[in-house]
């Protein structure tokens, strides 16, 4: 039972928890480099308690998901203001972002240097400039890891920038942040936060302190996902999905994550497909081919109890099995409208393609069981 288990130095959570934003700031910098999403506007809260608070701030706004591109001009910006910390708001892809410009600020070079598959994969030796993160979004639980999923478009494929000094040294998880996120967003965000318990908690490198977080927060977004995508407002509801989002980072980046994630770098670098919809189209069928295989070549296997323990969480059923788990999440992915990957242009004729990069992504590494080069076309074809 050997583990390390990292998290940032502090989290804030809770209704309201956003005005602690300025004492928080005042600990940690003087000149903050402040990374949103497309709209700056929703920062203006935050942009309001930094000014009253004496903190210098340049704004970066991040229009899509995070590339090697936007780290660079990032990067740049920081360093033109001479930023001695960063702020990510917003979802998964200004949180990225504020990290790797944070730890690329202080280590140099470009990422290509550190990113890991495609890029030269250097370590990075020095601290990052100090992160407070703050999502918008449940989701990524991007707020608490230690890795920056960009796209590296010279090489259509996504992958990480990865280091312990990329934990932010402070997160603040304020659940009214995510009040009123439209429906599509809520959804794929929302079983990106599901996908992201339920693969560690059956990865080949689980551990006890992550069990416990999977277990809690499965059980909520079970009860609460549908409810926030129907009522956006509904204070409860949104407070149990930030919470699993926060579980989920915590869980991801202490034991690891599957097959799902393996396929959801490389289909969202190949095609323009929201990650979080990307994951929930793959999750049932990762689940019924995991299972199947496990049941083939390795029946002993622990993880098999633990997808009938996830149908238990899932339905709330005492007698629930694997199967029914499935079919859970299969139903719910289509009460929430999530579309299959061909409607963001995957067809059958890219299956080998995407098998072939999925196979060594970092995320399948961690799967419950190697997969054959079959077995994962077989997932995808099912997604389609």
């Amino acid at each position: 039972m050997n583990f390390e288990f990292a998290a940032p130095s502090r989290i804030l959570f809770g209704a309201g928890m956003l005005k602690q934003a300025g004492p928080v700031v005042r600990g940690l910098g003087s000149r903050a480099l402040v990374v949103t999403g497309r709209d700056p506007a929703r920062a203006a809260p935050l942009l309001e308690m930094l000014r009253a608070s004496g903190i210098a701030f340049s704004v970066f706004p991040v229009c899509g998901e995070p590339t090697t591109e936007v780290v660079r001009r990032g990067t740049a910006q920081a360093l033109d203001m001479a930023a001695d910390l960063v702020i990510g708001f917003g979802g998964g892809s200004p949180l990225d972002s504020a990290k790797a410009i944070a730890v690329m600020a202080t280590n140099g070079g470009d990422p290509l240097d550190y990113l890991e598959v495609v890029g030269r994969g250097k370590a990075l030796a020095k601290a990052a400039l100090p992160i407070l993160a703050i999502p918008t979004t449940a989701g990524t639980g991007s707020e608490v890891t230690r890795n920056a999923v960009l796209a590296s478009p010279e090489h259509k494929v996504k992958a990480s920038l990865r280091s312990p000094a990329m934990i932010p040294r402070v997160a603040i998880v304020d659940p009214e942040l995510t009040w009123g996120l439209p429906p599509a967003v809520t959804a794929s965000t929302g079983l990106d936060a599901l996908t992201q318990l339920i693969e560690p908690f059956t990865c080949n490198r689980t551990n006890p302190l992550v069990d416990g977080f999977c277990r809690d927060g499965i059980a909520r977004a079970a009860r609460s996902l549908r409810r926030a995508w129907e009522d956006g407002h509904d204070a409860a509801a949104r407070e149990d999905m930030s919470l699993a989002s926060l579980y989920g980072g915590l869980s991801l980046a202490n034991a690891g994550l599957g097959v799902v994630h393996g396929f959801a770098g490389v289909v969202g670098g190949m095609f323009t497909a929201p990650h979080g919809a990307v994951c929930a189209a793959l999750l049932p069928h990762a689940m019924t081919v995991n299972r199947a295989a496990l049941l083939r070549r390795e029946p002993g296997s622990p993880v098999l109890a633990r997808y009938d323990e996830i149908a238990r969480l899932l339905t709330g059923k005492a007698d629930a099995v694997a199967e029914d788990g499935v079919a859970w999440v299969g139903e719910l992915t289509k009460a929430l409208e999530i579309p299959p990957l061909a409607a963001h242009g995957v067809g059958r004729g890219d299956i080998p393609a995407v098998v072939e990069k999925a196979a060594v992504a970092s995320g399948t590494k961690a799967n419950p069981i190697p997969l054959s080069q079959g077995e994962l076309a077989e997932i995808l074809a099912r997604a389609l």
